[in-house]
């Protein structure tokens, strides 16, 4: 049966001599695995670069519960990028996030909510002019919140402490290695708090911000099954130096 559903690529294995397998995170299914014969061919009928990492695609899909893999009638670009395929910083930032997205979405499920930040938030990197800094590091604070450890905090007192095994703020120094300290509990406060439009307000020197992005890893890890390594954040480590 055929359906229609917005999709995310990201991420594309090659698959016998001219096919690939590419991971989806439809809006109506949830995560996917579709087979599309013959997309490295010269004249593919769905060649394998519409498929590039975080690409917004309309769907046309034949889907059966019981398959592994599923098929593709037609996809369409929704809308086209038009920076994050040539800009080089943000094109960085966006194998990062999808890498990190592949990791948290393997096993995800339908969920309408979740889809339409990724989408928005990748729109607003394609068409921002804005400094793009710590644009990742609000995008997966965010993002913890619809994969259930949103870092909660208390609106009207601030503490010197964040704990990354209970995901709150404390007073208490906690009796091991996974935990935030004052300078770095301020900022991360203020990143929780921000949005992508006044993100550029907040200012912190290379050093800070490779920690801090090393310390949200550690949190994603605590809080994902298989979390493992992130191959793609020297790349980013690289941009920002």
């Amino acid at each position: 049966m055929l359906y229609k559903t917005p999709g995310i690529a990201l991420k594309t294995t090659n698959y016998a001599d001219n096919s690939i397998v590419v991971h989806i995170f439809t809006e109506t299914f949830g995560m996917q695995s579709y087979l599309i014969n013959g997309a490295r061919k010269l004249k593919a009928r769905l060649p394998a670069n519409l498929f590039q990492p975080l690409h917004l695609l309309d769907l046309v899909v034949y889907y059966k519960e019981s398959n592994g893999l599923q098929r593709i009638k037609e996809a369409h670009p929704r809308p086209l990028l038009k920076e994050i395929p040539l800009e080089i910083t943000k094109g960085s930032i966006a194998l990062f996030l999808n890498e990190i997205l592949y990791k948290v979405l393997r096993h995800q499920s339908p969920d309408p909510f979740l889809f339409n930040f990724i989408q928005q938030s990748i729109i607003w990197l394609d068409e921002t002019k804005k400094s793009l800094a710590n644009f990742h590091l609000i995008f997966l604070l965010k993002l913890s919140r619809f994969l259930g450890f949103l870092p909660l905090h208390h609106h009207k007192q601030q503490y010197p402490y964040f704990n990354l095994i209970e995901g709150i703020f404390s007073n208490n120094l906690p009796a091991h290695r996974h935990v935030l300290q004052e300078p770095h509990t301020s900022i991360f406060l203020r990143l929780l708090k921000t949005d992508f439009e006044e993100s550029h307000h907040i200012k912190m020197n290379k050093s800070d911000r490779k920690y801090l992005v090393e310390k949200v890893l550690e949190f994603y890890r605590l809080h994902t099954e298989n979390f493992g390594q992130v191959n793609s954040l020297y790349i980013l480590e690289e941009i920002f130096n």
